[in-house]
């Protein structure tokens, strides 16, 4: 396995990238924005594709670079389900598993720090964002912070084995990775009998807002593709008017989500599941998007989640010619919310 911790000294920040072998998927979870030519030539030296770009929360210390590296990699941006950020390829929720070719993270949902942290655990590791620090754990005083729901999420992190080995997703000190049993014995948060007595700590730190915390917030909460310039190229539909061309002879309705997406969301009736990892392959010549728009004459038809991956679908099979080629706007979210109002 291919494992780098990478480190944003202005806020403190730890980005780490994952991936099973040289030149294989890679994954990279809290990317900060500064820093996102540098992973680029990381990535370019190791030979990886960039295949998601995950953050553990809303981050209010620095801008993240999710919407940068799939600007300029066309790579999948993850977060959870409780986040506000507007718009995201992929949102995940607690018991799901995030997987890139080789390797799976366990997904924990564990608020406290804000109301949409998630932590990951991949075998003996695992990525605690803000949750657990070294020696510490994330503050609780905005973002819907709540003290009680964190001292439960840290409960949990604490019963995974001592052993596991903690990444946390900041450091201000030169500490680059602990154990849970290491925190378990030395960390003074932890060092409570009750969630009420973590509470009470907690709120007796009082410490002054992350200088970027104005900046960082809204802007991180607009991360989403801009699919108007799409829809402006008359490459989009609506749902509705989805519905209306599914089933016609000349339409391939593509479904671009990933296997547990579709058992978790369901699909819509007669779509081709063509995964978005390998939408490069499936649109280049020979591959079965290439050889059904050009052999049968028949328009793509993309969807997805919420209408990033067929977006930036679209715009790769123009590319490639298939200019025939358009997209649900909205992804399955729109389409059920038509379904629901025709039904």
């Amino acid at each position: 396995m291919l494992f780098r911790q990478l480190f944003d000294s202005v806020s403190g920040t730890y980005s780490y990238l994952l991936a099973s072998r040289r030149g294989g998927e890679a994954l990279i979870i809290d990317p900060v924005l500064e820093k996102v030519d540098r992973y680029l030539k990381l990535m370019q030296e190791l030979d990886l594709r960039l295949v998601k770009a995950v953050d553990t929360h809303l981050h209010a210390d620095h801008i993240t670079g999710l919407g940068a590296l799939r600007d300029r990699t066309h790579c999948i941006t993850v977060m959870g389900d409780q986040s506000k950020v507007d718009v995201v390829s992929m949102r995940i929720a607690d018991g799901d598993r995030l997987t890139v070719e080789g390797l799976a993270l366990d997904v924990m949902y564990t608020p406290g720090h804000t109301d949409d942290s998630y932590c990951f655990l991949m075998g003996d590791r695992v990525f605690t964002g803000d949750t657990l620090l070294i020696r510490g754990t994330g503050r609780t005083d905005f973002q819907n912070g709540d003290s009680r729901a964190q001292y439960e999420s840290l409960q949990r992190l604490l019963r995974l084995p001592d052993e596991t080995q903690v990444f946390p997703g900041h450091d201000y000190k030169g500490d680059t990775v602990s154990s849970i049993g290491e925190e378990k014995r030395f960390n003074p948060r932890l060092r409570v009998a009750s969630a009420d007595e973590y509470a009470a700590l907690m709120a007796g730190l009082n410490l002054p807002n992350p200088k970027m915390m104005d900046v960082a917030v809204p802007a991180n909460m607009r991360q989403g593709l801009h699919q108007e310039e799409v829809a402006r190229r008359g490459w989009a539909v609506t749902a509705e008017a989805a519905a209306a061309l599914i089933g016609q002879p000349g339409i391939a309705l593509i479904d671009l989500r990933e296997r547990a997406e579709r058992d978790k969301h369901g699909v819509i009736p007669g779509a081709l599941h063509a995964p978005y990892p390998d939408l490069q392959d499936n649109l280049s010549p020979g591959g079965i998007l290439h050889e059904l728009a050009v052999s049968t004459g028949k328009r793509l038809l993309f969807y997805c989640a919420f209408g990033e991956r067929s977006a930036m679908a679209v715009q790769a099979a123009q590319d490639l010619g298939l200019t025939g080629a358009f997209h649900i706007e909205g992804g399955i979210g729109a389409w059920k919310l038509h379904a629901g109002r025709a039904g």
